[in-house]
């Protein structure tokens, strides 16, 4: 298993510096980023506690509302077990915050404008629509453990049911 220790001097890009997925059981890559409503969030700081930590491509989009309105209803459920879910995008602050407000959500935003994170997590990929190429943000949740860990990947995420599926993991740590 791969150890991250200091994930600011690791580079992760589709140029081929380390482009190995990250497994169960991998000490999950840190993060400070910008929150919504001001500050910042660490992954160091959950520390002791479960994280669920959801990646998505951007705000105030139908899949990526439906995924926060989702995590959101649930919110309740995933606090009751110590849990504390945060969606990630290359969205601004600033745009995370309208996201919540026109839709009332109530799960942590955090913004990774340089897309430092999201690299380190492997999560910018080549993707096709309509026979494009483009470059990404691949939908994709860790369940992190609360010792730091990786406890469960879901890769390639289909929206319907995932928060309910994701639920069900957290329970189950």
């Amino acid at each position: 298993m791969r150890q991250y220790i200091d994930e600011a001097s690791r580079v992760t890009t589709n140029k081929g510096i380390d482009m190995a997925d990250l497994d169960v059981g991998d000490v999950a890559p840190q993060f400070d980023l910008p929150r919504d409503g001001g500050g910042s969030l660490s992954l160091a700081s959950l520390l002791g506690k479960p994280v669920v930590l959801y990646f998505y491509p951007q705000d105030d989009t139908t899949g990526c509302t439906n995924e926060a309105i989702g995590f959101s209803q649930l919110k309740p459920e995933f606090e009751k077990l110590g849990a504390m879910v945060i969606g990630l995008s290359p969205d601004s602050v600033r745009k995370h915050d309208k996201f919540k407000s026109k839709y009332d959500l109530t799960v942590d935003l955090v913004a990774d404008e340089e897309r430092k994170v999201i690299e380190a997590y492997h999560l910018w990929v080549e993707k096709k629509l309509y026979g494009r190429r483009y470059m990404g943000v691949e939908r994709a949740t860790f369940l992190i453990g609360s010792d730091g860990r990786i406890a469960r990947i879901w890769r390639h995420v289909r929206v319907k049911g995932h928060a309910e599926a994701v639920l069900e993991a957290v329970r189950a740590l």
